[in-house]
């Protein structure tokens, strides 16, 4: 679901640089202003399998498993377990490196239109989260079965995250929360980040595409997940990232303001 990719997309957001540190337009302190910010619009889909699994697809992604408490390889490669708790409410745990990320609490409404997926998590610094995102149902008559599109996001804590320089063309990112980095150059190759939560073989590559905006692939093990477009405004106050997973039409808007 959406958390795996929130967990991704964390990690690897919010580059810059190529420029002395004190003309830098990406380099400082930066947080997620969700108000601002837009994050619905996102669908995915249930359906069964011949085998009689079911197998999600969103954000460009796909998975299989059975709602058995047992674990299956999920979105970028976290294990992922499902199982139902009643007619109405099911509860789902993901892992990325041995260590539990999150446990989400689906529940549909009575009329089975609506489902809200409650996350809750701990983040590798001992902060806790709980975000929350609503799902109007686009296919399908009840249970998970069907399409569903976001209709509201809520986050219980902003990212936030710095940007420093590093040599001629190049910046270090880093993010105290989830303690992940990542140290990037302007020249098209993959850089990997690193930290206990970031799934294995994440790699990001830069492109300059202004003096105060630049293009990021997000891939994973060579396969591009997220692409996006990043931009400063001209007081220097705000960054804005428009983006998309591959594939996915619906774009999203982050916008983070400077510290």
């Amino acid at each position: 679901m959406r958390i795996i990719m929130e967990a991704l997309l964390v990690l690897v957001l919010a580059f810059g640089g190529g420029l002395a540190a004190a003309e830098n337009p990406f380099a400082g302190t930066w947080k997620l202003n969700p108000a601002k910010s837009k994050f619905t619009g996102d669908t995915m889909k249930f359906e069964k399998t011949p085998s009689g699994a079911i197998r999600w697809s969103g954000s460009g992604m796909t998975y299989t498993f059975n709602v058995d408490g047992k674990e299956y390889t999920g979105p970028v490669g976290a294990a992922t377990a499902w199982k139902q708790i009643d007619d109405h409410t099911w509860e789902t745990t993901y892992e990325v490196k041995g260590s539990l990320y999150s446990t989400d609490t689906s529940k549909i409404s009575p009329d089975g239109k609506t489902m809200t997926v409650v996350s809750k998590g701990t983040r590798p610094n001992g902060e806790t989260f709980q975000n929350t995102t609503v799902y109007e149902r686009i296919s399908g008559e009840k249970g998970l079965l069907g399409g569903w599109r976001d209709k509201e996001v809520k986050i219980s804590s902003p990212g936030t995250f710095t940007i420093k320089p590093s040599g001629e063309d190049g910046l270090v990112f880093t993010n105290m929360r989830d303690k992940s980095s990542c140290e990037a150059k302007f020249d098209g190759k993959d850089y990997p980040v690193t930290g206990p939560t970031v799934p294995e073989g994440v790699t990001v590559t830069l492109k300059r595409t202004g003096p105060r905006s630049y293009e990021e692939v997000d891939k994973q093990k060579g396969k591009p997940l997220n692409k996006s477009t990043n931009t400063v405004s001209p007081d220097g106050r705000t960054l804005t990232e428009v983006g998309a997973p591959i594939g996915v039409n619906e774009p999203y808007t982050a916008v983070y303001e400077r510290q």
